[in-house]
């Protein structure tokens, strides 16, 4: 291929280096025309998730700035909890360099599509096309609808997952199909940069595509009478990816270790629950909640098949205008109104994920005109990726698939499964436009065009026709209908979004297939049947995109007026206490702009420890005080202007000596105790996960305990007693990290509460400690580091090698 052999020869720079150049100049245009706002508007995207992500890292980022070192610990959520998914760095990764480069200086958001096109116009290149039609693959990947959907809702890493994926999978088709130590090389890299993200769904999904990839070759090779050879490469390309996971290795060691005691991972509790609830990962209801619906596939055809997003804007010509105008409703107040035209069974979505009509019109096509062992790879992987999508809805298969699978339990929102038809079905769609485009021999090929312009374009017509036989009743309706909405008019509204974007994919598909017909029958060249439907693929995918993503996204200083201090926090801060924390009445856990000033007993992350979650469901959100007082909360913020913060009565501070053990014998006992604790003079233990305390009364009266010294990872207290006694602390109890020690020797602490630390306290004056020093990190940091080094010293030597031979070997 021109792209990994030109170096064995001359380099000619108009044809092997002036065309890239033009392409990564034409896709940096790209970038910047859509977000324009960020180029010359100087706004930024409101994005929900990131803007959390400032407020529960606040701590975090603060610390490391002043000291150097990273935290591993904050006390900004959830009363406290490890970093690791919140924001930590690790020195050995030396790949985060490498990363800062692939972002070309461009800001962020605009900077993740440039990664995407350039990353799957590198795959496609592997893949054997030329520049132009490469940069069409890069563009229908990158423009995908998923893509744009993801950002604005803050999901950097995801979307900087699914930008590194194409790397790997160019890797992986060279290594098996070309040259071995070059396509080793590229998949190595790519799948480090794609670790590297922390999204081990995307990553999940990525192995299914792998597997099927091997699969569907080691029948081919077995065949051929070379499984020999076949798994010397696969032995060589593990041999990449166990270094690439290396690279990672501190994020997803960190990660695994948290994920035993986070709502990821298994539940203590057993009341309420039969054996086959009992697991070892996430609720199953919870895991799939947002499941596509069997139908609602179609979006990735017709955008609008179920009407968009969750909300989307009141058209003025829209029956729902009309109705509610006609009702009384002044239209002044219905400027920038928004309706839930959606009526698919997901409780909430930001838009469908839709490939482009011009898209499934050449997946189509591809199933026709290219080779058997490429489109069965493919076929499979989408159709994978469609059961999985589907969640609750095909629960013969998913159900099987979440009890069974390893790890797969730890995964919420499988329609993100999605993610691998965004990829299988780009690649099939671009590879038969290759096919036909780049005058590769197809028998029948006019005749295949037909069929698939049959297939696609005449299910888009159907559509058209017989739109009004759907009843376009959606989960939500019945809320609406307690709001006096006009369902009526909504659902003819619906029926007209799913009728008009039927037939803008007909039209798509008519153009491209058209396009293709004169291109077969000469009458436009390669290179103009490339830019119109390279054109099309643009504007089909854009104006979509933009129904979803657009300027009105955009914002000056959002982030810094976001988190302008109001007034309860003003007066919070006045109080310079070393440790207290703050209860945001009006949205406690879905909100972590309360961390971003304060110490918070709630927050916002997709995987809180599930301890605290139980207490959450079953004590805080019930209002239980005593929880409130030993968890240390001093505040709350109430939300009214009159009174907008309030003292807690009775809140314990950071730690106290009690008067008495209470024993209990299972986790259900000990969070059931909690609603009658008198948390002042009483501590329950479980004696089942500690059978050396002993349920005890103690005389305590006097004694004090102090919290002189506070960092995130770090506490230093002073105790003064007479007599011996326990000590509880409003902490977190988290015993893979925390380590306590009295008077500078370590000792042991315990769980009480269900969720705090505690110890033993010799009677006497002591200082008390506690340090965050988890192993996992330093470990993981060691083996990043080393790597890294090896990685890319195996780089170097595979692609040298790989150049010097040059001999790719014909499969």
């Amino acid at each position: 291929m021109q792209f990994l052999t030109m170096a064995s020869s001359k380099i000619d720079f108009n044809r092997h280096v002036l065309p890239h150049l033009l392409v990564l100049l034409f896709f940096l245009l790209l970038v910047v025309a859509y977000f324009s706002p960020i180029f010359f508007d100087g706004k930024t995207l409101m994005q929900h998730d990131v803007v959390q992500f400032q407020g529960g890292a606040k701590e975090i980022a603060d610390f490391r700035e002043k000291t150097g070192d990273e935290a591993l610990w904050t006390n900004s959520m959830f009363s406290g909890m490890p970093a690791y998914l919140i924001s930590v760095q690790f020195s050995g990764d030396l790949f985060q360099y490498v990363h800062s480069l692939f972002t070309a200086g461009l800001p962020l958001v605009a900077s993740n599509i440039f990664i995407t096109l350039v990353c799957a116009y590198i795959m496609f290149l592997i893949f054997g096309l030329r520049p132009m039609l490469a940069a069409v693959g890069a563009v229908a990947y990158a423009f995908v609808s998923y893509n744009f959907a993801i950002l604005e809702a803050g999901h950097n890493t995801k979307s900087l997952a699914i930008a590194y994926l194409p790397l790997v999978l160019g890797g992986l088709w060279y290594a098996y199909r070309k040259n071995l130590w070059l396509g080793a090389a590229l998949f190595a890299f790519g799948l480090t940069m794609h670790i590297r993200m922390n999204h081990l769904q995307i990553t999940y999904y990525l192995l299914f595509i792998v597997l099927i990839f091997g699969l569907v070759e080691l029948v081919t090779w077995a065949k051929e009478g070379r499984v020999a050879d076949f798994f010397k490469r696969t032995l060589i390309l593990a041999i990449g990816a166990a270094l690439a996971a290396g690279v990672s290795f501190g994020r997803i060691y960190t990660t695994a270790e948290y994920g035993k005691y986070s709502i990821r991972g298994a539940s203590e509790l057993t009341q309420g629950k039969d054996a086959s609830e009992i697991g070892s990962g996430l609720d199953r209801d919870y895991a799939f909640q947002w499941s596509y619906g069997v139908g609602e596939t179609m979006t990735l055809l017709i955008p609008n098949f179920y009407g968009g997003a969750s909300q989307g804007p009141l058209e003025k010509d829209s029956e729902t205008y009309k109705q509610l105008v006609q009702g009384g409703v002044p239209e002044s107040q219905l400027q920038n109104a928004t309706m839930p035209f959606y009526w698919g069974d997901q409780s909430f979505v930001g838009g469908p994920v839709y490939m482009g009509a011009i898209i499934c019109f050449l997946f189509v096509l591809g199933l026709l005109v290219t080779p058997r062992r490429l489109w069965i790879w493919l076929l499979s992987a989408t159709i994978l990726s469609f059961f999985l999508s589907w969640g609750k809805n095909f629960e013969a298969f998913n159900y099987f698939m979440f009890d069974f699978f390893p790890g797969y339990n730890k995964f919420r929102a499988v329609s993100m499964a999605l993610v691998i038809a965004q990829v299988t079905m780009v690649l099939l769609a671009v590879l038969a436009l290759c096919r036909v485009l780049q005058n590769e021999p197809v028998e029948n090929l006019q005749k295949k065009l037909f069929t698939a312009l049959g297939i696609t374009g005449g299910l888009c017509l159907l559509l058209v026709v017989f739109s009004g036989t759907f009843d376009y009743v959606g989960a939500v309706d019945e809320q609406l209908a307690q709001y006096q909405y006009p369902l009526e008019a909504i659902r003819a509204d619906r029926a007209s979004m799913l009728r008009g974007d039927a037939l803008r994919s007909l039209i798509f598909i008519v153009l491209a297939a058209g396009t293709l017909y004169l291109y077969i029958n000469r009458k436009v060249t390669s290179f103009m049947a490339i830019a119109v439907i390279g054109l099309l693929i643009l504007v089909d995918l854009w104006t979509v995109d933009k129904r979803y993503l657009n300027n009105d996204d955009f914002q000056k200083d959002y982030s810094r007026t976001y988190f302008q201090p109001t007034p309860a926090d003003l007066a919070i801060l006045q109080d310079k206490q070393l440790s207290f924390r703050v209860y945001n009445v009006p949205n406690p856990f879905g909100d972590a702009r309360t961390s971003y000033f304060h110490k918070s007993i709630g927050g916002y992350h997709g995987a809180k420890l599930r301890r605290y979650q139980d207490v959450i469901e079953q004590h805080i959100a019930q209002g239980n005080i005593q929880v409130l007082n030993m968890l240390n909360t001093k505040y709350a913020i109430t939300g009214q202007a009159e009174q907008p913060v309030q003292l807690i009565p009775g809140y314990l501070g950071n730690a106290w000596y009690v008067d008495e053990i209470r024993a209990v014998n299972s986790p259900d006992e000990e969070l059931a105790a909690l609603k009658g604790i008198d948390a002042k003079h009483e501590a329950i233990v479980d004696v089942s996960k500690f059978p050396d305390i002993k349920p005890q009364t103690y005389r305590t009266a006097g004694s004090i305990i102090t919290l002189v010294e506070y960092q995130p990872n770090y506490l230093k207290y002073v105790a003064n007693a007479a007599q011996p006694g326990p000590v509880v602390f409003s902490e977190i109890y988290y015993k893979d990290g925390w380590q306590a020690y009295i008077d500078g020797k370590p000792v042991d602490h315990f769980r009480v509460n269900y969720i705090l630390r505690a110890m033993n306290m010799p009677a006497g004056n002591h200082s008390v400690e506690f340090k965050f020093e988890p192993k996992e990190y330093s470990l993981g940091n060691t083996v990043a580091l080393v790597s890294s080094l090896l990685l890319m010293a195996g780089l170097v030597g595979a692609v040298v090698y790989g150049f010097r031979r040059n001999r790719p070997a014909a499969v």
